[in-house]
């Protein structure tokens, strides 16, 4: 089977699925330094909105299950992508970060290194509490993070959900489709759990009581859904790489090399000052070690220092 016909046949079987596949990757690396204004408050009125108006209709009895589908047909969604994400993606109101379809840090690759990426181009980059996120990132958290809750309320287990979750970004929503296996599409999709979940329960957002509580025969709200409880630097991929396979690995690692200048010049925007609450956070969900990976670690490696000065002097 020659690369076309193989492509092809991803490419269907992509198209087929009955869930949502983000099968292009975003692009944090390029102009990172460009000012691009935090829209956490314009999605936050966005998630509230449909909470308080579900919760405000509701008829279906005390059932979270059902409170949770309905949070999920209404922003998330069944298709490519997610409702919320595509609304997101086409809003004014959301400033995007400004990322060429052709100019990208995964632009110019053979077709058989980044697969169906190069097809479906380049998604579009916010800012969520600070941080540069994929716009994808959205769709995990609604759509992936309601499937690791209902495994959660299946076997009552984290560890045992993300198996799954795991899975789906190494076999479905990852390598097979992108070459790519995304940390940060785990913890969205972790977090889209911990969102679920703190519909019901207090303290699964440490210190906070759960958005809903059941009196009478209705849900009363009892706080505002804020995305500062679960965006944070590890949805970044610059901050958290993605592991890419060895066909990728050596591509994406040349052309991330080629940040460097930007990195001496602000070095502030590529690193992590402390990451082991993180690390500590996100310990059981499948994350993969790319410190090997991160602009910090590459442009202050000794073979990139080497290669540097041998330019100077040509």
């Amino acid at each position: 089977m020659n690369w076309r016909t193989w492509l092809s046949v991803v490419t269907a079987a992509s198209c087929a699925c009955a869930t949502p596949l983000n099968a292009y990757e975003t692009d944090q690396y390029t102009n990172r330094g460009e000012l691009v204004a935090d829209s956490t408050d314009v999605l936050n009125r966005e998630v509230n909105r449909t909470i308080t108006d579900i919760a405000a209709n509701w008829s279906k009895g005390h059932d979270e299950m059902a409170f949770v589908n309905a949070v999920y047909h209404r922003i998330g969604g069944h298709h490519w992508v997610d409702k919320l994400e595509k609304w997101a993606m086409k809003s004014p109101e959301v400033d995007k970060l400004t990322t060429p379809r052709y100019g990208s840090v995964y632009s110019g690759f053979p077709p058989w290194v980044m697969r169906v990426t190069g097809l479906f181009g380049i998604g579009k980059s916010i800012r969520l509490n600070n941080e540069l996120v994929g716009s994808d990132k959205i769709g995990h958290f609604l759509s992936q993070g309601r499937k690791f809750y209902r495994r959660y309320v299946r076997t009552g287990s984290e560890i045992q959900a993300a198996k799954q979750s795991i899975f789906t970004e190494r076999a479905i929503f990852g390598k097979l489709t992108t070459g790519a296996y995304s940390n940060a599409d785990l913890v969205a999709n972790y977090e889209g759990h911990r969102f679920y979940r703190s519909l019901f329960e207090d303290d699964v957002i440490p210190g906070k009581p759960a958005i809903l509580r059941w009196e009478g025969d209705g849900w009363v709200i009892q706080r505002k859904f804020d995305w500062a409880d679960h965006v944070n630097a590890f949805w970044d991929e610059v901050l958290l790489p993605n592991h890419f396979d060895c066909l990728a690995k050596r591509y994406v690692r040349k052309r991330i090399t080629g940040f460097c200048e930007a990195f001496w010049i602000e070095p502030d925007l590529y690193r992590i000052l402390d990451d082991s609450a993180l690390v500590a956070r996100y310990r059981d969900i499948g994350i993969r070690d790319t410190r090997d990976m991160r602009v910090d670690v590459l442009c202050t490696s000794e073979d990139v220092f080497l290669q540097s000065y041998a330019g100077a002097g040509d």
